[in-house]
């Protein structure tokens, strides 16, 4: 069989001076619109330019004889990977869980294009490292994190991967109805909706609930488990509060969904890529058996 060469594909995500233009048409506008406002738009210019040096130099990295591709995160779900693909996510650490559902094994490199900026928990290879890593990640010569990812089937057949979390509730945040189950226990809820978080997610959205609720789970991140949360269950007559959170591996929560319209499930915090939950749908949530393949610098 023929060797294919390898392909270095580069997700990124628009900056902010991107979206500017792109809302205000031209630069002047965009300018005059913060300006009228008592803001400045050399920050934001001065915070894209240097991400595109950052980028320019990743790019240089690549070795002559590899293919490259360039991937933006509002086009992964059309983007088709190939085997052989070294995924080099530039950007915040969201990107690299944006970019993961889409993958199957590919190995995965986060770059931090400004680490006085972002905290760089998955995107944490600084680019003056990319040049070693990228053939090293190609012939399997890398340390590789297995990071286990939440998957939520629904009673249909759909499914959804996320690397972070998945939330169930209502789409605009209000009082979301359903029926829960987890570890032999079921209970009628209404709440703020609930997210299913793997051990990566609790550096995040998972994270700041714990904090909050004082329920914090400890799960590793390559632990094949995953843990939930509920957000501001409310006790009445009809539901109640015992299911708040608790971890979850073998077996799966499940939310059979008693909203009858606004119903939701999305991953990662991509609202706007949702699957609708009407009153009788059932949707089970847990660790997937797909993974996550991080290069660790």
């Amino acid at each position: 069989m023929p060797v294919v060469t390898p392909r270095a594909v580069f997700v990124i995500r628009d900056t902010d001076y991107e979206a500017l233009l792109a809302r205000h048409a031209t630069r002047g506008q965009a300018r005059f619109f913060l300006e009228s406002r008592g803001q400045s738009l050399a920050e934001i210019e001065a915070r894209h330019t240097r991400f595109q040096a950052v980028l320019g130099e990743a790019r240089a990295c690549v070795p002559a004889e590899w293919r490259q591709a360039l991937a933006r995160r509002a086009d992964l779900d059309r983007f088709l990977f190939a085997p052989e693909d070294v995924i080099v996510a530039v950007g915040q650490d969201g990107l690299v869980a944006n970019v993961a559902k889409y993958l199957r094994d590919q190995p995965v490199i986060g770059v931090n294009p400004a680490p006085d900026l972002y905290d760089g928990v998955l995107a944490r290879v600084a680019v003056e490292r990319l040049g070693r890593l990228l053939p090293a990640s190609a012939a399997g010569a890398v340390d590789i994190e297995r990071r286990t990812m939440v998957q939520a089937v629904l009673d249909d057949g759909q499914t959804l991967l996320a690397l972070n979390e998945i939330f169930v509730g209502h789409r605009s945040h209000q009082s979301a109805r359903y029926r829960i189950e987890a570890g032999g226990v079921a209970e009628d809820q209404s709440s703020s909706g609930l997210i299913v978080a793997s051990g990566t997610g609790l550096t995040g959205w998972a994270r700041s609930i714990g904090e909050a609720t004082h329920l914090t789970i400890p799960i590793g991140a390559e632990e094949a488990a995953v843990g939930y949360w509920v957000r501001e269950p409310f006790p009445s007559l009809a539901t109640g509060t015992v299911l708040r959170a608790g971890k979850v591996s073998s077996a799966a929560v499940a939310v059979t969904s008693r909203m009858n319209e606004g119903g939701v499930l999305f991953a990662d915090g991509m609202e706007q890529d949702f699957i609708a939950l009407e009153w009788g749908r059932r949707v089970e949530l847990a660790p997937a058996t797909r993974t996550l393949s991080l290069v660790v610098a």
